[in-house]
């Protein structure tokens, strides 16, 4: 079987569900191929076929064009049946050109499934599966059904028409989808992201009771909430709380965040560690006391799964995924996002349990993310969705 998967760039080290199910599929001798705009480097997983190049100088551009029509000449079948679909759209003459120009590494594949990587991927090339004869599969993961949608209403109306399946991460972001025109009779199945539970688990470090430590992994981004966690933690620091809050990541809102704990008075209480391999963030969760996920938006967050399986209280938001990710008061606690006075309330409860009862949580959150999350699981998964 032949899948093509469609990304914007080939995964990075730390985008283990794409590398992982990559892995698996290939292991059981599916001929798996990666359609992206960039790769990277380090990216050896499987072979990488690059979209056309998109230049501003229009004599390059020319060039660029009449090049990659004449490579298309051995896929005229394919071509042919993809302007019917496009003119059946109301697609225009010129914009149908372009949108064959950039769909070209596409519709000069031979596959059994296209599979784009996240919804807003597909917007444009709708149609390309159906031309090439090939099943279009399309996964739903956050910020393209959560937040974009929103932005531009009716989006994934034509979407809706190709796609043959759809692969969540959560049902909460199914919800969302079928807000946004998704209709019933399209098959969906539920894979929810998977860490390396052997890689993630606890060792026999004793964690300094009376250094409290909190710790959010993510980029720093909006949808991630750590501007309001730092307002929170402000809340707490003025009652007479005393903690280090450690932030893990990169992103472009870096001096947002940064000039929030410091106006907030926290300039001395958080540590901005950057981005961080896996094995430099399970030695920042051993030391943690509570793993603190306060998002605005989140399709379902590997960090969280993270720090559950290394033993860790985790305090989670009800974005999305996260109250999937993490069962209210049996393997953390899951708190109305946009309410810092309840954040603040559960910080204290989680610091005020007996160790019996700290536990109690930890060690059901681990044994479910062994069993539930664990990456052969997913590999089987995907295997089976395809079959």
């Amino acid at each position: 079987m032949q899948i093509g998967l469609v990304l914007s760039t080939t995964p990075s080290y730390s985008e283990t569900f794409f590398r992982s199910k990559i892995k698996g599929l290939r292991e059981q001798g599916m001929d798996v191929r990666l359609y992206c705009q960039s790769k990277k480097d380090d990216f050896n997983h499987c072979p990488v076929i690059l979209s056309p190049k998109v230049s501003r100088n229009p004599l390059l551009q020319s060039w660029y064009f009449l090049k990659e029509f004449v490579l298309l000449l051995p896929h005229l079948p394919a071509i042919i049946r993809y302007i019917n679909l496009e003119r059946t759209e109301g697609t225009e003459f010129l914009q149908l050109l372009k949108k064959i120009y950039l769909n070209a590494h596409l519709l000069k594949a031979n596959l059994d499934w296209l599979h784009f990587g996240f919804a807003t991927m597909a917007l444009g090339s709708e149609t390309v599966a159906k031309a090439i004869g090939a099943k279009m599969a399309v996964s739903f993961r956050g910020f393209d059904i959560a937040v974009y949608p929103v932005k531009y209403p009716g989006c994934y109306t034509i979407l809706w028409e190709y796609v043959d399946k759809i692969h969540t991460i959560s049902n909460d972001l199914l919800v969302l989808a079928k807000k946004h025109g998704l209709p019933d009779g399209i098959p969906i199945e539920k894979i929810t992201p998977a860490i390396d539970v052997n890689l993630f688990k606890p060792n026999s470090k004793i964690v300094n009771a009376e250094e409290l430590v909190f710790v959010t992994t993510g980029r720093l981004h909006w949808k991630k909430g750590f501007v309001q966690t730092i307002e929170v933690l402000a809340i707490l620091k003025a009652q007479g709380l005393k903690f280090t809050y450690k932030i893990i990541g990169e992103g472009p809102e870096y001096e947002r965040i940064a000039f929030a704990a410091y106006q907030l008075g926290l300039k001395n209480e958080i540590l901005f560690l950057g981005k961080l391999p896996h094995h430099q963030v399970k030695k920042e969760l051993e030391s943690t006391s509570i793993y603190i996920q306060y998002s605005i938006q989140e399709g379902f967050c590997n960090a969280v799964l993270e720090a559950q399986a290394m033993g860790k209280l985790c305090i989670v938001s009800n974005a999305e995924g996260l109250s999937e990710n993490v069962l209210h008061e049996k393997t953390g606690w899951v708190v109305p996002k946009n309410n810092p006075q309840a954040l603040a309330e559960t910080i204290k409860k989680v610091l005020g349990l007996r160790s019996d009862e700290r536990n109690t949580i930890t060690q059901i959150a681990q044994k479910r993310v062994r069993e539930e999350f664990n990456i052969e699981k997913q590999q089987k998964e995907f295997l089976d969705f395809y079959n």
